[in-house]
C-alpha cells in the first residue's frame, strides 16, 4: 500500500502536465502550418518573378526574340557568320563574270566545241589561265575564307565543300595547262566560281 500511494500522482498535477503536452504540441503544430504556408508563398513568389523576367512583355517582342534566338542557332551550327555578304558576293560575281569571257573564248576545248578560232599571237595559250588564276584569287577567295572557321571548329559545310571543289579543279586546271596545254580546263573552274557566287547572291 505504500508504494501504491508513492506512486500515485495528485490529479491536479496529471491535469497540468497533460495540458501542457496539448499546448506544446498544439504550438508545434501550428508552427509546422506556418512554415508550410511561408514555403509555398515564397515558391509561388520565385515562380512569378522568374516568369515576369523571361517572358516576353508584347508579341512584337516575342518575335524579335524567336527571330534571333534562330538566326543566333543557326550561325552557330557551323560557327561562321555571312550577315551582310551578299553585296560582296554580288559584286565579285560580276567582275568574275566579266574575268571569265577570255577564258572562254581562248579555250581549246570550248574553240573546237562551237566551231571557231580567235587570232594566234605570242603568249596567246596562257591568257585562259591567267585570267582563270585571276578569278580562283578574287572569286574563290570569299569561300576559301569562310571555310576556315568551319575546319578550325571542325563543323565542315557548303563552305569547306566549295573551297575543296574549286581548288581541286584549279589544281587539275594548272596541271592540264602544263602537260596538256590543248586540253584548256580552265574554263570549267572558272564557270563553276560564277555559278556558287551567284547562288550565294
Amino acid at each position: 500500500m505504500g508504494e501504491l500511494k508513492e506512486n500515485t500522482v495528485p490529479q491536479g498535477e496529471h491535469d497540468m502536465h497533460s495540458g501542457h503536452h496539448q499546448n506544446g504540441d498544439h504550438r508545434n503544430s501550428k508552427e509546422v502550418v506556418q512554415k508550410h504556408d511561408d514555403h509555398e508563398h515564397s515558391k509561388a513568389m520565385d515562380e512569378h518573378s522568374d516568369s515576369s523576367t523571361h517572358a516576353p512583355h508584347t508579341p512584337q517582342e516575342a518575335r524579335a526574340d524567336h527571330e534571333n534566338h534562330t538566326g543566333h542557332t543557326e550561325h552557330s551550327d557551323h560557327g561562321v557568320d555571312h550577315t551582310g555578304h551578299e553585296i560582296m558576293f554580288r559584286n565579285r560575281f560580276w567582275v568574275s563574270l566579266a574575268l571569265t569571257l577570255p577564258v572562254l573564248l581562248f579555250s581549246p576545248m570550248i574553240q573546237q566545241w562551237f566551231g571557231f578560232t580567235l587570232p594566234a599571237f605570242s603568249g596567246s595559250r596562257w591568257v585562259g589561265p591567267i585570267f582563270a588564276t585571276a578569278i580562283f584569287f578574287y572569286g574563290g577567295l570569299p569561300f576559301l575564307k569562310l571555310a576556315r572557321p568551319e575546319v578550325r571548329n571542325r563543323k565542315l559545310g557548303m563552305m569547306s565543300l566549295i573551297s575543296l571543289a574549286i581548288t581541286v579543279a584549279f589544281l587539275y586546271s594548272l596541271y592540264a595547262a602544263l602537260f596538256a596545254p590543248s586540253s584548256g580546263f580552265f574554263w570549267e573552274m572558272a564557270t563553276l566560281i560564277d555559278v556558287m557566287l551567284l547562288g550565294h547572291w
